[in-house]
């Protein structure tokens, strides 16, 4: 069984005004993700919302702008993605959506072998994610079209690095 992974489609990473905020290139990726979801819900497939959250203090701050804080608009998935009640949303407090969190576990009781990633930042969440799926023996594939970061050259990197260090498909 295949799902797939919406990763931190949050309005700190694609609003205009967000605190982190990809920009333009992050705005560009909802209608493919749109279409995505609409694809993997009509087949009967998982979508898995995974999205930052973090506390006051998270040590992240050290590195990044505080963002995606707990209960705080910023942290909300933006509205035109449209969770619906049989979606799963997974919180997680580092790159990883694997780290910390249930997802593993989730995955292994739907029968999920295979991952299909769209979201933000490629670099960042999208690369660190992929890989510890890889680690996990999970096949995964990521789609151009549907992710993006705030740092164009980082993005291309990322999706080489996904491809040709981490066996990732790139769709």
């Amino acid at each position: 069984m295949k799902a797939l992974l919406v990763i931190d489609m949050l309005n700190d990473f694609i609003a205009e005004d967000g605190v982190l905020t990809t920009g333009a290139a992050g705005r560009e990726i909802i209608g493919f993700i749109k279409e995505r979801i609409a694809e993997f819900r009509a087949q009967g497939a998982p979508v898995i919302f995974i999205c930052d959250h973090h506390e006051q203090d998270d040590k992240e701050f050290e590195m990044f702008p505080a963002h995606c804080l707990a209960g705080s608009p910023g942290s909300q998935i933006i509205a035109e993605l449209e969770v619906q009640p049989r979606d799963k949303i997974i919180t997680k407090r580092r790159y990883s959506a694997f780290f910390g969190t249930e997802l593993d576990l989730y995955l292994r009781e739907k029968g999920v072998e295979e991952l299909y990633l769209v979201g933000v930042c490629t670099n960042i969440c999208v690369l660190y994610t992929a890989a510890d799926a890889r680690n996990l023996g999970y096949r995964v594939h990521i789609y151009a079209q549907g992710v993006a970061s705030f740092d164009e050259q980082a993005h291309h990197f990322a999706l080489k690095e996904a491809q040709q260090v981490l066996g990732c498909t790139i769709l």
